[in-house]
């Protein structure tokens, strides 16, 4: 059942193979294999990256929502702790209760921002309000936290809102004693 020519006025015409591709067409193979195994070790390597990056988003993401849940019992534990005659054992309870919830955010890499008596930083901080420096307060430390805030993995889950201390507070324009600043414009 080979290919068999058609008979065309008595001669029979055979069947030519095809001419072989030109050297400047002919693909080096070799180097083309190489070529795609780089594009495809690339391709892993960034998938890879991808993962990690959505991974880490998704633990920020989830810490972000377990704070509030984490700061609101340390308020109970503060009013257990008062002297209003709450029972030992719900003290207990909540002592134990804190002591996880600082071990489960301190092994996922959660670590507090503000420090009172370390200085301002503006960069994880937000200042509130001010109050007058002295004592054991210094100019531009950290006089109160209003709301702690949080690193995770070298990036800030959420600033902290501190008050801050200030040698002098200036005074308010219009106030008892204080004289406005006159400047003369010369033109």
């Amino acid at each position: 059942m080979g290919e068999e020519a058609e008979p065309t006025g008595g001669a029979t015409v055979e069947a030519k193979p095809p001419a072989p591709p030109a050297p400047e067409v002919a693909e080096d193979w070799s180097t083309r294999y190489k070529y795609l195994l780089a594009d495809f070790e690339n391709y892993r390597k960034r998938t890879d990256r991808e993962r990690e990056s959505t991974q880490l988003r998704v633990r920020a993401a989830l810490l972000r929502e377990l704070i509030p849940i984490y700061e609101t019992f340390e308020r109970a534990r503060e009013i257990a702790a008062s002297p209003s005659g709450t029972p030992d054992g719900l003290r207990t309870g909540l002592d134990l209760l804190g002591k996880e919830w600082r071990r489960f955010l301190k092994e996922e890499g959660v670590e507090p921002v503000a420090e009172v008596g370390e200085p301002f930083a503006p960069e994880e901080e937000e200042a509130v309000a001010e109050v007058a420096a002295g004592g054991e307060l210094h100019e531009g430390s950290v006089a109160e936290i209003v709301q702690q805030g949080y690193r995770f993995e070298g990036g800030l889950l959420r600033p902290a809102k501190v008050v801050v201390a200030r040698s002098t507070v200036p005074p308010v324009e219009g106030e008892a004693g204080s004289e406005p600043s006159v400047s003369e414009d010369k033109g």
